[in-house]
């Protein structure tokens, strides 16, 4: 079957054009399993150590940021970056640390990249953003005002 390109393909209803979706979220089957969270990459061992140092370092990005219920997809993929740099950045420096060589200009290239990344997901500072987390007080608290509201007639 021969390859077709981007211009060589005519509209169809299955293929909106591009940045044109369906209106709505699409259905757990047609998303791939990267966003359905099945597989971690696309291509690759989601099992290695540096893939398990990767989902690692994420889920911590993005606790820092508030969560992903909070951050948008752009923010989600800075922090995929960030993680991505940190790992490599973390090997070269396991190789330092048993006398190998490494290229520093590579190394401090991609430091300066990844505290770029960093302060465009953190603002001006790299600090934390804490969620709010209701105490069991406040769960009480809800529910009995809940309660009140349903006895009222």
């Amino acid at each position: 079957m021969p390859q077709q390109t981007m211009e060589s393909r005519s509209p169809t209803a299955e293929t909106p054009p591009l940045g044109r979706g369906p209106a709505g979220p699409r259905a757990p089957a047609q998303r791939s399993a990267v966003t359905n969270g099945r597989r971690l990459f696309v291509e690759g061992d989601g099992n290695s150590a540096w893939s398990r140092r990767y989902r690692d370092l994420v889920a911590g990005h993005v606790s820092d940021l508030g969560g992903a219920p909070v951050l948008s997809e752009a923010q989600l993929s800075l922090c995929r970056r960030a993680s991505a740099l940190e790992c490599e950045l973390e090997q070269m420096e396991g190789r330092l640390s048993m006398g190998e060589e490494i290229d520093l200009d590579v190394f401090a290239r991609a430091a300066s990249h990844l505290r770029r990344l960093f302060e465009t997901l953190h603002g001006l500072g790299i600090e934390r953003k804490p969620r709010t987390i209701a105490t069991l007080g406040d769960l009480l608290a809800q529910d009995i005002q809940r309660q009140q509201q349903e006895a009222l007639p």
